[in-house]
């Protein structure tokens, strides 16, 4: 019983030959001097409304209540949700914009905390995305593709440059659960699989509670030293298999063992947060101290980066707001505005900052006009969206990308989900045309067989 519990064990990092430093054998990686050694990716479930948080649109706000011009809206491609509406009316920003920091950056009211970080931010106003549901447009964005079983980026980094920590997996997840629209989208283990890479480099899910990682712990009565016997003969036994049969899975499983024997004491170290000061609980507010909550997993993303994790990944939900948009969205940023900022500005603060690249991302944005009656909602988007990056050779206090007057179409310098992994692993010394693994008969990449292009313009 106690091996299937191990065996269950979600936690594969790196295979014994890549441990600690270095992904698989035979990568020549990195390709070029890295910018970052690290990324804290954190994915905004449900699509954030860019026009109620970073596009500032006057001329919205001026029509609000009015038609969107159908010239505007062209052939799109419309949810189910809006197709048959009788009207789209302009819906103005919830809350003003102000102007802030030395870069003069436009943000919402809604985003104190953000607006206060600025400077250091790059800030992207033309993302763009062929997605225009939820569960395609999160696949898309995690994997480089809309249809499932695809390798997620979190896998590609852990396989090409495994993890600077042979205690901890290369590759882990936190999730959690907004105050926004409750439930919020569904958050399937998919996002994080290894796909068609070795299965040793699939996310491993942290989570709040007494068993941070399940089938962790030793059963009753089994002790350290019982376990650590154990372990030398079932890898004495997995070896001869391997001489038998030839099959890197089995390896991949002793490595497995090991890594879970090595977490049963990082992680509990990990997850303690006794050791940070009240002026850090106070820093990241006050859910910081709620395990479970976004706040507290930016402060635990914060320590997984000072361990030598290659990317966390935090998924947060309940941005899906197609109604009540103003309390929901309100609620929103309240759970994730102090935490983001805080995170930014913590990781500067140790110097961390420079080498770690922070990713603030959803699938994709919300439409100009309101879903319903004027004040309800917003409707899916993914003509255009913001997201923004920091850090990790990003340019700070920049803005990249242009929308039109309405918000709703690119009018310069797009940027799409292949160009933005493109550019996470350019930052990472990576090129990734050069980065692929084969698989039934292709030569995967994270950035597909389409263009993909890394714009200049962002980085430092």
């Amino acid at each position: 019983m106690a091996m299937a519990a191990l065996n269950l064990l979600a936690t594969p990092t790196a295979s014994a030959a890549a441990l600690p430093t270095s992904g698989d054998v035979g990568l020549d990686l990195p390709h070029f001097p890295p910018r970052a050694k690290r990324v804290i990716y954190l994915c905004q479930s449900g699509g954030p409304s860019h026009l109620d948080l970073f596009d500032y649109k006057p001329e919205v706000v001026k029509r609000h209540g009015t038609p969107l011009p159908r010239t505007v809206m062209g052939t799109q491609r419309l949810t189910g949700m809006t197709s048959k509406q009788k009207q789209f009316l302009v819906a103005g920003p919830l809350r003003p914009f102000r102007q802030h920091g030395a870069s003069g950056r436009w943000i919402s009211d809604l985003l104190p905390h953000t607006a206060s970080v600025v400077d250091e931010l790059c800030v992207i106003k033309s993302m763009n995305t062929e997605a225009i549901n939820h569960d395609p447009g999160i696949t898309f964005l995690n994997t480089g593709s809309q249809q499932m079983g695809n390798a997620s980026l979190g896998s590609w980094l852990s396989y090409g440059l495994g993890s600077d920590n042979s205690d901890l997996p290369a590759f882990v997840v936190l999730i959690s659960q907004g105050n926004g629209k409750k439930p919020g989208q569904p958050i399937f283990s998919r996002l994080w699989s290894s796909g068609y890479l070795p299965s040793q480099h699939q996310g491993v899910r942290l989570r709040s509670g007494k068993e941070p990682v399940l089938y962790l712990d030793n059963p009753p009565g089994v002790t350290r030293q019982v376990r650590r016997e154990m372990l030398d003969d079932l890898s004495a036994l997995n070896s001869l298999q391997v001489e038998k049969m030839g099959d890197p899975e089995i390896e991949t499983r002793i490595s497995q063992y090991e890594m879970a024997f090595r977490m049963q004491s990082s992680v509990p170290a990990l997850v303690d947060l006794a050791d940070e000061s009240d002026a850090t609980f106070d820093l990241y507010g006050p859910d910081s101290r709620q395990p479970g909550t976004y706040a507290a997993n930016c402060l635990l993303a914060r320590r997984l980066a000072e361990r030598g994790v290659r990317i966390v990944q935090l998924f947060h939900r309940g941005w899906d707001q197609h109604v009540q948009l103003p309390k929901d969205l309100a609620a929103q940023c309240r759970d994730t505005d102090q935490a983001s900022a805080a995170l930014v500005a913590d990781l500067k603060q140790r110097g961390l900052l420079d080498d770690t690249l922070i990713v603030w991302c959803g699938e994709f944005g919300r439409t100009a006009y309101s879903q319903g009656k004027l004040g309800s909602g917003r409707d899916h988007h993914g003509r255009c969206f913001s997201m923004w990056m920091a850090g990790g050779g990003i340019r700070p206090g920049i803005e990249y990308g242009l929308t039109d007057e309405f918000g709703y179409n690119i009018a310069a310098d797009g940027l799409h989900i292949r160009d933005l992994n493109a550019t996470i692993l350019n930052r990472l010394g990576i090129h990734h045309k050069r980065f692929s693994y084969s698989y039934l008969g292709l030569d995967q990449r994270l950035t597909g067989v389409e263009e993909a292009h890394v714009p200049p313009d962002i980085l430092a």
